[in-house]
């Protein structure tokens, strides 16, 4: 048996046929993820752990499926009496992944084993946008009314009357992976053909076991659900952890709260520290600095 892979997106397509596929496998993003959450103060149930595995994979699955230069976001939020507040995670055309949760440490049951998908965002919503780096933003919402992030993904594609979708996705503490079959428009088969076909692969698919998701390469994962099948596989693409997070969109934001509001904050402390939530790079400004957002820069001499 070969060692499961790390960070690489890869789709594949059933030969002769108009079904695809897109399989995921994340370790060294979603390790630095957790590590992020781990600076800080607050300690995270396994189960939110876990779950964030599971928005990451998802993210890298749908983000496969933009034409387009843009990031797709996956957004939960739960109904006041979670422990859980937010969890997120997003991918852009280009690969990059980050992921946060939000968490109320004083709602936490006593049994962390408890803290399922279901008591987590049971009665919530999840979010999926898709914002184009040129064009108008979309973005869908979908109640949370399942046992798992995949039965939402699932129903998310059902609703939004697109192509036929099902998405497969495991995680632990250590490694997240997912599975994607999705119908595309009917050119080498008929309606009847591929509706049997998909019938029949996503019945396999149902078959995969959460530790042969997260132990098994892409290659041995393929070749046990589908070995009668003819699958071409394309190369695999390199994921990673990104944080969009600048100098330039923090200082953006101050000016945004307006030069009362920046001063306020300064009488109460020496100088304005904003920690980024996806990665906690800290951005620090001083009074000096501080004051300079708001100073008009002088006119152009011509």
């Amino acid at each position: 048996m070969s060692k499961p892979d790390n960070d690489l997106l890869q789709r594949f397509l059933f030969e002769q046929s108009d079904v695809r596929g897109e399989i995921v496998s994340l370790q060294d993003s979603y390790q630095t993820v957790l590590a992020n959450h781990k600076q800080s103060a607050q300690h995270i149930p396994a189960a939110i752990n876990t779950l964030l595995g599971e928005f990451l994979s998802a993210a890298a699955l749908l983000s496969a499926t933009l034409k387009f230069d843009g990031i797709i976001t996956l957004q939960a939020k739960p109904k006041d009496a979670s422990p859980l507040e937010v969890i997120m995670a997003d991918c852009t055309r280009h690969n990059n992944l980050r992921a946060v949760a939000r968490y109320d440490a004083r709602k936490a049951p006593s049994d962390e084993q408890s803290c399922d998908f279901r008591t987590l965002l049971d009665g919530g919503y999840l979010a999926i946008t898709i914002d184009p780096a040129k064009g108008e933003r979309y973005q869908s919402i979908i109640a949370i009314e399942h046992d798992s992030l995949s039965e939402c993904l699932n129903t998310y594609f059902q609703q939004s009357e697109q192509l036929p979708t099902r998405i497969w996705l495991s995680a632990d503490s250590g490694r997240a992976a997912g599975l994607m079959l999705q119908a595309l428009p009917v050119q080498l088969q008929s309606l009847e053909q591929r509706s049997e076909l998909w019938q029949h692969l996503t019945l396999l698919a149902d078959t995969l076991k959460a530790e042969e998701q997260l132990s098994l390469s892409h290659h041995e994962q393929l070749h046990r659900l589908f070995h009668q099948e003819t699958l071409q596989l394309f190369g695999p693409t390199a994921l990673q952890f990104s944080c969009s997070c600048s100098r330039a969109r923090t200082t953006n934001m101050l000016i945004s709260l307006g030069k009362e509001e920046v001063e306020a904050i300064l009488k109460e402390q020496p100088s304005i520290d904003i920690s980024c939530e996806f990665c906690h790079y800290v951005y620090q400004f001083s009074p000096k600095q501080a004051a300079q957002l708001f100073i008009d820069e002088p006119p152009t001499l011509h």
